[in-house]
């Protein structure tokens, strides 16, 4: 198993995933289709996104289902199936939240939001060391100005952060170092990640 080294992996990793999670890929249904399944089930907007996020961490913690999605999504860079797989499923959970909340997810600021969310409780940080404050502030109409310098700090953030979080040190070697429970507990730190990114995308795209 590979390790993650450098951010612009990361970077080309999350676009890849966005790609596919906005347009869906073969039995795998896209953001807007998934947002609107959970909307049928729940007229209540707000219980609608909530069921989305409880059901995707635990997807998240199933591993058979991860390894099923990564069989469908054939990823042309050199990382772990488990990793790319989650980070295609939470970011269609965020980008599934966002439709869900009235924004457009093909626009540049939308998907560099999105990618912060995946940063969790630090998003809200990341967010203001670029001079944006999360909350009503950020409407559909106020992200689309936000300028594309912005953006390309944004996305610099996330992914030395997310770096930081698959390198050397992080989930790759942990599964290595334990590889009977690693599954296990792989499981659990996906879910609980989800849990949280889930969270901040309810709070990033406000309404």
């Amino acid at each position: 198993m590979s390790e993650v080294k450098n951010p612009g992996i990361i970077m080309k990793v999350l676009d890849w995933a966005y790609e596919k999670a906005i347009n869906g890929a073969g039995l795998v249904e896209s953001a807007s289709m998934l947002a609107g399944d959970y909307q049928k089930m729940n007229s209540d907007r707000e219980k609608a996104i909530d069921s989305l996020i409880q059901w995707q961490t635990t997807k998240c913690a199933t591993a058979g289902f991860i390894t099923g999605i990564g069989g469908m999504l054939t990823l042309p860079i050199a990382i772990p199936a488990n990793i790319s797989s989650v980070l295609f499923m939470q970011l269609r959970m965020v980008a599934a939240i966002a439709i869900m909340r009235g924004y457009n997810p093909k626009s540049d600021q939308v998907q560099s939001l999105a990618y912060i969310c995946l940063t969790g409780s630090a998003a809200t940080d990341l967010l203001k060391s670029v001079g944006i404050r999360v909350g009503r502030q950020i409407t559909e109409s106020a992200i689309q100005k936000i300028s594309s310098n912005t953006i390309a700090q944004i996305n610099e953030k996330v992914g030395f952060r997310l770096l930081s979080k698959f390198g050397s040190e992080g989930l790759i070697n942990l599964s290595k170092a334990v590889p009977l429970i690693g599954g296990v507990v792989s499981g659990a730190v996906d879910a609980a990640s989800t849990k949280v990114i889930g969270k901040t995308a309810k709070h990033t795209f406000a309404y």
